[in-house]
């Protein structure tokens, strides 16, 4: 099985493993119906989200296709768990997986989300060894769209009602970064 070391730091954030003392900020995130809009998860009872902490809690390393690793997001300053990010193995013959994350709304508009998805990245390709990460969004999810954009994924697609999601046809945008880009852009940060 390969697992990412954890955790890593970036200059604000703590990316780590779920523990069981994360349930209160899960939920506090996890049962809201605006952050549940454009996730394929409904607004989620206390009780739901502590089965999605018992998952979380388990998904550390990848070792087969449809494996996952989360990863709590927690603020170094403050210690608070404030969002998560899965990375999902896709394709073992394509080298592929891609990444969700989640946010709890008190923090967006910082950058906080850019900051832990850049380093999800990292840990995408220079950890597991993926060759491409792809990231999907809900057409309406200008935030979702704009932070892959942000992190240096070119959008590929724009879907057409491809999806029935909560109960109506949706338009999806699929995003994508090779590993390849990934080396070129951080090789021109560093220079």
């Amino acid at each position: 099985m390969i697992r990412p070391t954890l955790p890593v730091e970036t200059p604000r954030l703590r990316l780590r493993a779920f523990v069981e003392d994360d349930l209160d900020p899960l939920d506090a995130y996890q049962s809201r119906a605006d952050v549940a809009r454009y996730v394929p998860w409904a607004a989620r009872t206390r009780e739901q989200s502590a089965l999605s902490l018992g998952m979380k809690m388990a998904a550390t390393g990848i070792e087969a296709e449809g494996d996952v690793v989360s990863l709590a997001m927690e603020l170094r300053e403050t210690g608070a768990m404030i969002g998560d990010i899965v990375l999902i193995w896709r394709s073992e013959e394509h080298r592929t997986g891609e990444i969700g994350f989640v946010l709890h709304p008190d923090h967006h508009g910082r950058g906080l989300m850019s900051e832990a998805a850049t380093e999800a990245l990292r840990i995408a390709f220079e950890d597991l060894g993926w060759r491409r990460v792809i990231g999907r969004c809900d057409a309406r999810n200008d935030a979702s769209a704009r932070l892959m954009e942000r992190i240096g994924m070119r959008r590929e697609a724009h879907l057409i009602e491809n999806e029935l999601f909560k109960d109506e046809w949706t338009d999806e945008y699929g995003y994508a970064m090779l590993e390849r880009e990934w080396r070129a852009r951080r090789e021109g940060a560093a220079e």
